[in-house]
């Protein structure tokens, strides 16, 4: 009798090997923080209900583990990396339990060749945790719904509860729950099920209206803003800009299942009339919704190709529940979809140990990939050698771009408090703590970095500039751009721009 696969050990061995990659790309000397993982971190050193423009946890979160592991890389980047394990399990377990563990251990591994799990395992941004809070509270639901048992619901309200803490978008999974219980005429039985889970679920709104009655909402007026609404003056419909919109929509979505895998989602779409249990819809339909949402909202505005892909991890489990049913062709075609979908990351993500990374389009590839998180910690060494060679050690720092700001935070030696100078972008948290102005008329050194200008301007006067250089940084030895510092002396006047957008 043939021993079967030990299908547990499998995913674990793998997870495990994709864990070590990522501390490997983590440890390298030549990657930052990304400026979004940056700015979360900073948040972290500003504890608060809420924020401008997100939810509490991550930084909540980035507090936890710095507080264990230093103001590092590592100390941030470890939360990306265990919700991108436990995002990985959640799957494992879900498929296990809806089909077999053959088909979890292929969820998990369909999932992990998803560019979408490889941003939300590598970098720690909000859809880290959403990502990985949503797919459990799906789980949970679903148990609840299938065994009519209170406690799965309790523990669903709780993870969708830490879900809205990550990001507000968690709130769609109450509508997907909604229609799927009305559609499988479950609604009667499971009513109360259903309210006490919402009723739990509350709790997660919390810090955002506690935040938001403080600071004029806000947060509302953001999300109003990147949605599309309230943008001021009138445009004419333009039907090309539409469609540029939307196909560049789809055509990141269609990336972020990763290329390699269209072929097994054109067959199981070619065969989808066959799967209209329960378990499919309820499967498909976080996806579906996510994705109709926000392709609506691309007719409107532009999306960010992130914003629907917290709801695509059940996808993962249909697609093993059928290819797993598949012979000859889709066995290979999977073999080597999951293979190419994985080694390509690897390969950038990796340091060079071969000699793959020499090949002149791979390495132009790699210096574009990684321009966003290079640089940051020589200049930041600049500006203390700076700082150190002038005598202007209780200089403050500022910039006129959040990145920028947040990044030399959390650089420069001791990890001061940096500042921003709006010259003409929308609100931002800056612009919410207490900023340049308190520096007017005292004599006081700033010292302006930035990638952009070649000064402050009239934004912020100064009676005398000290010092100026343009410091170039490198990616693998080749130039990559130059940024400009100056070090002020006495500042006269602060006049930023009042952004009226959000």
């Amino acid at each position: 009798m043939q021993k079967s696969p030990n299908y547990t050990l499998y995913f674990w061995l793998i997870t495990l090997g994709l864990v070590v990659s990522k501390m490997l790309f983590t440890f390298r000397p030549e990657i930052s923080l990304f400026t979004e993982e940056a700015q979360y971190w900073l948040w972290s050193q500003n504890m608060a209900w809420h924020y401008y423009s997100k939810p509490p946890l991550v930084a909540v979160l980035n507090y936890i583990s710095t507080a264990i592991l230093g103001n590092s890389e590592i100390g941030v980047r470890i939360n990306a990396i265990v919700f991108g394990v436990g995002i990985s399990w959640v799957t494992f377990i879900f498929g296990t339990y809806l089909f077999s563990k053959k088909v979890g251990f292929w969820a998990s591994l369909l999932l992990q060749s998803m560019p979408l799990w490889w941003l939300a395992s590598t970098f720690h941004m909000t859809d880290t945790s959403l990502t990985f809070f949503w797919i459990l509270s799906v789980y949970l639901a679903y148990r609840g719904i299938r065994e009519q048992k209170m406690s799965w619901w309790i523990l669903a309200g709780l993870t969708t509860a830490f879900g809205l803490m990550a990001k507000m978008v968690m709130i769609l999974v109450f509508p997907f729950l909604l229609f799927f219980l009305l559609y499988t005429k479950e609604w009667a039985i499971q009513k109360k099920y259903f309210l006490s889970y919402i009723l739990v679920s509350a709790i997660g709104f919390l810090p955002m209206l506690i935040w938001n009655w403080q600071n004029g909402f806000d947060t509302f007026k953001h999300l109003a803003a990147l949605s599309g609404a309230g943008e001021g003056d009138s445009t004419p419909f333009d039907v090309g800009k539409v469609a540029k919109q939307f196909f560049e929509y789809l055509g990141g979505q269609l990336a972020m299942v990763s290329v390699f895998l269209l072929p097994l989602f054109g067959g199981f779409l070619v065969k989808i009339k066959k799967y209209r249990d329960s378990k499919f819809i309820y499967l498909l339909l976080p996806a579906v919704m996510s994705w109709a949402g926000f392709a609506f909202l691309s007719l409107l505005t532009s999306i960010e190709v992130n914003w629907p892909v917290f709801a695509y991890s059940s996808l993962a489990i249909v697609l093993a529940a059928w290819v797993c049913e598949q012979k000859g062709v889709w066995i290979k075609l999977r073999n080597w979809g999951v293979g190419l979908s994985i080694f390509v990351p690897l390969l950038f993500l990796l340091p060079d140990f071969t000699f793959l990374k020499s090949i002149a389009p791979i390495k132009k590839a790699e210096k574009s990939a990684f321009r966003r998180m290079s640089g940051y910690q020589p200049l930041a060494d600049r500006v203390a050698f700076l700082q150190d060679s002038l005598g202007v050690k209780d200089a403050y720092v500022f910039s006129e771009t959040y990145h920028m700001a947040s990044e030399l935070a959390f650089y420069l030696p001791g990890n001061p408090q940096t500042y921003m100078v709006n010259m003409g972008s929308r609100k931002n948290q800056f612009d919410l703590w207490p900023g340049l102005e308190q520096f007017v008329g005292k004599e006081q050194q700033g010292i302006f970095v930035s990638w952009n200008y070649e000064e402050p301007g009239e934004f912020a006067t100064f009676q005398k500039l000290r010092y100026e250089e343009h410091f170039q940084v490198f990616f693998q030895g080749e130039k990559l751009r130059d940024a400009t510092i100056q070090v002020w002396e006495n500042m006269e006047r602060y006049d930023p721009y009042i952004s009226d957008t959000y």
